[in-house]
């Protein structure tokens, strides 16, 4: 069964196309500058790479250039054969908690949870309709990010506002890098030969955008993104967890605007705004020459990080495994030793020969007298979402 997979943005369209049966990528590629002048593509398949420059003034044309390259490339004769096309949908709501196949009704429902995710939604839905119009039938199904974080109890979820706030408005805690999440934690109970049903997890997701998930019993009951993907962890340019009431004092004494405050948390924060670079690579090597404010940010990165770790480890009670993943998770191994160290009262305990490891497969990183297993998984949300349209087109 071949399924492509496409996550869509507001100028770019990544894709990948999987033989579903086997677990095998076929295909991987993206369109980006979509709407300006010039626009790139490019797909790479059996070691082999093909591009094209052209002007892509918008998704539907971006999705014939994207046919075109892919048969070009043979893998298949034409986009409508493949059985199955999956679209990474940020924000659900909770409208959606599941897998879910795209008609007019979906795409409404979409449409009307635009609020809650303005900069992605919109995009998200120019390739779901820019797709079912190439490529009518074809079953086409979303993806939400905020799915796996559906099971949180209302406890954890509902922040202490008016209650009028939830009913009237939808602010409540949704959570997202679900896809991630619920891959990795599955890959662990594998890994450690668990039912899935019984796994008790810390995972955490570190690239750019960085959140935290308290699985018990294979389900989220908490994480660190709130309403928005703000919340939570120190991020590459986003602040993370913050006095709310700091918007009212820089608004006062700065005279900044809504939109103003807005841009400032979300994109000159985080790292970028303590040293003034959100590459985590640069920001290690900074700190190395001696940069004070890069190694400040790496301490808040790595500081908020442990406080996660020990509130969700009270919270689950018995933890199974610590499950680091994403760009940063993967690859940066002084985040994951300076985020675990001095949590032996936990039952953590990392090995930091293990440690010193980049992962390209699943690697134990804990000491074997260690009682929380510490693991690197690569993630794989794309495969994770064909996966997922299998299963409910089959």
């Amino acid at each position: 069964m071949k399924i492509l997979v496409l996550n869509s943005g507001s100028s770019s369209i990544k894709f990948q196309l999987f033989n579903a049966d086997t677990n095998e990528s076929l295909v991987s590629g993206v369109i980006e500058q979509i709407g300006e002048k010039i626009s790139h593509a490019k797909i790479k398949f059996e070691n082999k790479e093909l591009k094209k420059e052209a002007s892509i003034p918008n998704h539907k044309i971006g999705l014939e250039i994207m046919n075109s390259l892919l048969i070009e490339s043979k893998i298949i004769k034409d986009l409508c054969e493949i059985d199955g096309i999956g679209h990474r949908v940020v924000h659900g709501g909770e409208e959606f908690s599941e897998p879910t196949v795209i008609n007019k009704s979906v795409v409404e429902q979409i449409e009307k949870l635009i609020p809650l995710a303005p900069l992605h939604n919109p995009a998200n839905l120019e390739g779901i309709k820019s797709s079912m119009e190439h490529c009518p039938n074809v079953p086409q199904v979303a993806v939400f990010d905020t799915a796996f974080h559906s099971n949180i109890p209302p406890h954890a979820y509902m922040y202490a506002l008016p209650y009028e706030t939830y009913e009237k408005d939808g602010v409540r805690r949704y959570g997202f890098h679900g896809t991630s999440h619920h891959y990795i934690a599955k890959e662990a109970a594998k890994y450690l030969q668990i039912d899935v049903n019984k796994l008790n997890a810390i995972t955490l997701h570190l690239g750019n955008g960085a959140s935290m998930s308290a699985v018990k019993s294979g389900k989220s009951i908490d994480t660190t993104m709130g309403l928005t993907p703000l919340e939570g962890l120190v991020m590459g340019t986003r602040c993370g967890d913050i006095d709310p009431a700091i918007i009212f004092y820089l608004s006062r004494t700065e005279g900044l605007s809504i939109d103003e405050l807005d841009s400032m948390l979300n994109k000159k924060s985080g790292l970028k705004g303590i040293c003034g670079n959100n590459d985590m690579r640069e920001v290690g090597e900074m700190a190395q020459k001696g940069d004070e404010k890069a190694k400040l940010a790496l301490d808040m990165f790595n500081y908020r990080i442990k406080k996660y770790i020990g509130s969700y480890s009270a919270v689950l009670g018995r933890v199974d495994c610590l499950i680091f993943t994403g760009g940063i998770g993967e690859n940066d191994t002084e985040v994951r030793k300076n985020s675990c160290s001095n949590l032996e009262n936990l039952g953590i305990s990392l090995d930091l020969k293990a440690n010193s490891q980049r992962a390209d497969k699943i690697i134990e990183i804990s000491k074997k007298e260690s009682k929380v297993k510490v693991l690197v998984i690569p993630t794989n949300e794309e495969l994770e979402i064909a996966l997922q349209v299998k299963s409910l087109i089959s």
